[in-house]
């Protein structure tokens, strides 16, 4: 059942980036989830995605334009919005220059700024306590502001995987560290912090999305024309799966968001439905598995990991920076991955300014799984 006990309501509207055309359909959207969201003097922390530095024509961040709407909003309302997030890679404000942020939101009375200061909160077992950004907890209003665009490692990221960027700076890489190469424990960690951070209101960017290698610049943009917006990130999540043609328990978080009683199969959507079939995910491959004797050598031969496209690599070391288990080494013309530490969070190619790397399975992975294929 729902937290709250309520169906959820899932609103899905046509869209463009065109600023006279979209100022009404994001107020009229807010309005339609709940008119009563903000009220003066709020401060409201709107939560965009700002993976790193990319043009707005990537489709990695969230949409200037979309952002400055929902900051116009809270205005209107008589409340302070505050922009903030905390990159994976990059300079904040490179990223608000590059990203486009700086000149749509001239002339607004906003603040701008990096995640610093946390709060430790306790989110359970097996996790316990966790430092979560400042702003997402002690803000009256929270507005989170997600891209759609899919993932490497966990298929796509969309409303819960969003507030990831909740967890600070280096503090992000160390819980990757942790939860290693166990996909539904990672979805569990970014349902707990969803579920403490508690946004009043999703709203999905699915208007230049992003599908393919994401969620950096490997990744490639697919106009979808689309907002999806509404009180419940879990159930967002699912109808985007659904829509997007794929069962919705394929993304772990949306199956650990079931699981945990967030979402149920009851949902009201209403609004521009319709069905994509050819929409280009990623391989996510799966986790060690079989006898624990033979796990060192499945990882290193049989599962999918990183590989770099030496044409497309700059050295920028960039990959070697973000690494939380220092698997990657190498010099001015060639990287190196040690597959035996590797825990394949895929760190690497999300902050790859060149999208130089991407997640292959080794020959010899899929040999067997084709073998596997023709004796089932």
């Amino acid at each position: 059942m729902l937290i709250n006990k309520d169906i959820a309501k899932v609103f899905v509207q046509k869209a463009s980036y065109n600023y006279d055309a979209l100022r009404p359909i994001v107020f009229n959207m807010i309005d339609s989830v709940k008119p009563d969201i903000i009220k003066a003097q709020d401060r409201v922390l709107v939560k965009p995605d700002l993976l790193l530095p990319a043009e707005p024509r990537h489709a990695v961040l969230t949409h200037p334009h979309v952002v400055r709407m929902v900051a116009e909003y809270v205005l209107d309302k008589g409340a302070c919005p505050i922009i903030a997030d905390s990159p994976v890679h990059g300079d904040f404000n490179k990223i608000f220059e590059m990203g486009g942020y700086k000149e749509a939101l001239s002339g607004l009375d906003v603040e701008c700024r990096e995640f610093k200061k946390t709060v430790p909160v306790d989110i359970g077992e097996p996790f316990g306590m966790i430092d979560i950004a400042q702003e997402a907890i002690e803000s009256d209003v929270v507005i989170n502001l997600p891209k759609l665009k899919t993932h490497a490692r966990m298929l796509m990221t969309l409303g819960i995987k969003n507030l990831f960027g909740c967890v600070v700076g280096l503090k992000k890489s160390e819980w990757y560290l942790k939860v290693g190469m166990d996909r539904a424990l990672f979805a569990k960690l970014l349902v707990r912090i969803y579920q403490e951070v508690r946004p009043a209101l999703t709203m999905v960017d699915g208007v230049l999305a992003m599908e393919g290698q994401g969620p950096g610049k490997r990744g490639v943009p697919r106009s979808l024309g689309l907002l999806v917006a509404g009180d419940n990130a879990a159930a967002i999540d699912v109808v985007i799966c659904n829509m997007l043609g794929i069962d919705p328990e394929e993304l772990s978080t949306n199956k650990e968001a079931i699981r945990s009683g967030e979402v149920d199969k009851f949902l009201h959507v209403s609004g521009d439905i319709n069905i994509t079939t050819d929409f280009d995910f990623p391989e996510t491959g799966n986790g060690v598995y079989g006898p624990r004797q033979f796990h060192r050598f499945i990882r290193k031969h049989m599962l999918q990991r990183p590989v770099c496209d030496k044409k497309a690599c700059q050295f920028c070391g960039s990959c070697l920076e973000i690494c939380p288990v220092k698997a990657i080494s190498g010099g001015r013309d060639n990287l190196f991955f040690d597959y035996d530490k590797c825990v394949r969070c895929y760190c690497c190619i999300e902050v790859c300014p060149h999208g130089a790397i991407s997640a292959t399975e080794p020959l010899s992975g899929r040999l067997i799984k084709s073998l596997a294929d023709v004796y089932s």
